[in-house]
């Protein structure tokens, strides 16, 4: 993954100790917002005796969010900046802040206040104490219009039946995470949404889920919009592809080839047995055109399982290409 052109805020110094938990929190166009979400983050924190640090993303903010970070980052050294010179998504903001990310524990937020930074100690307590590799937060009540609504729970329905993860809410800002479950998941153009199945994917299925407190938009405007649905379900098809097929093409080419060859096959055998034995003319028969076809595309996809399997096997001949967990011993 390219990573954008970033400026990152003079105040940024390295830290001896990691934090208990470092939060990643996406802004675009959200400077009213942000001085009330670092003092609720700071609050929830303090009272619940967490230490921290917050990397505020700036995606290319056009109405002074920078101006404020900066701020923020002087007036606090927990408070980190780090600005995009444009809008690059909020894949991309959330791919740095992992990066940067020092916690051992990584919470990630909406900029908007929708998500309660209130609810970081008990999300904390829940992935320590249930042996969670992260855990994401479920908007049971949610306060958007109708017409966000509706197309979110049909989506994430779509998404738990095709990923196999039994969420509620893929979508939902506030998720916390184990420092090594964001340093091993690679978030790039829209897959923000489906990092708890790029975790498992990676290994990391110890997966909860906690109703969190959801509220009103304060400030601002949404940038929801319907077509952000249909770039989710292409994604997800990504996903699902990358995670199940990335190291045996075969399996999925190959299969689809198969029994498109095999159908051809029957098809055309079918045809010639008419022809042969019962006389029938077969030149002006559409099936004769959609055998020729299946066998045809049944080859291509075959080989093409074949050449990807090619590319990826001396990747995965090498004993370095996995991630190893646990060793003991000498």
């Amino acid at each position: 993954m390219t990573t954008p052109d970033v400026a990152v805020s003079a105040s940024l110094v390295s830290i001896d100790d990691a934090p208990d938990v470092s939060l990643v929190v996406p802004v675009y166009d959200e400077a009213e917002s942000l001085p009330e979400l670092v003092e609720r983050i700071r609050t929830a924190c303090d009272e619940a005796g967490m230490t921290f640090d917050v990397w505020l993303i700036d995606d290319g903010s056009r109405d002074g969010s920078w101006g404020v970070i900066e701020r923020l980052a002087a007036d606090d050294s927990r408070i980190r900046g780090v600005r995009f010179r444009r809008n690059y998504g909020k894949s991309a903001a959330l791919a740095v802040g992992f990066e940067r990310a020092a916690g051992d524990l990584v919470m990630t937020l909406d900029a908007d206040l929708q998500d309660d930074p209130a609810e970081i100690p008990a999300m904390a307590a829940m992935l320590r104490e249930g042996g969670y590799d992260l855990v994401s937060g479920w908007k049971q009540k949610r306060h958007d219009p109708f017409e966000k609504r509706l197309p979110s729970k049909f989506f994430n329905g779509v998404t738990r039946a095709i990923s196999g993860i039994d969420l509620h809410d893929f979508n939902s800002g506030i998720k916390i995470y184990r420092r090594e479950v964001v340093k091993a998941v690679r978030v790039y153009g829209e897959l923000h949404r489906y990092v708890p199945l790029l975790a498992k994917w990676e290994g990391y299925d110890r997966i909860g889920e906690k109703v969190v407190q959801h509220h009103a938009r304060k400030h601002g405007r949404t940038k929801f919009g319907l077509e952000r649905y249909l770039r989710g379900f292409l994604d997800l098809l990504t996903v699902v592809f990358l995670t199940r097929y990335l190291t045996r093409p075969m399996h999925f080419f190959g299969g689809f080839g198969s029994l498109a060859f095999l159908a051809g096959s029957l098809m055309g055998l079918w045809i010639s047995v008419d022809k042969l034995v019962f006389g029938h003319p077969i030149g002006d028969r559409p099936l004769l055109l959609l055998a020729v076809t299946l066998v045809i595309v049944g080859t291509v996809l075959f080989c093409t399982g074949l050449l990807g399997e090619l590319v990826v096997r001396p990747k995965m001949e090498r004993t370095d290409a996995f991630d190893i967990a646990e060793m003991v011993g000498g």
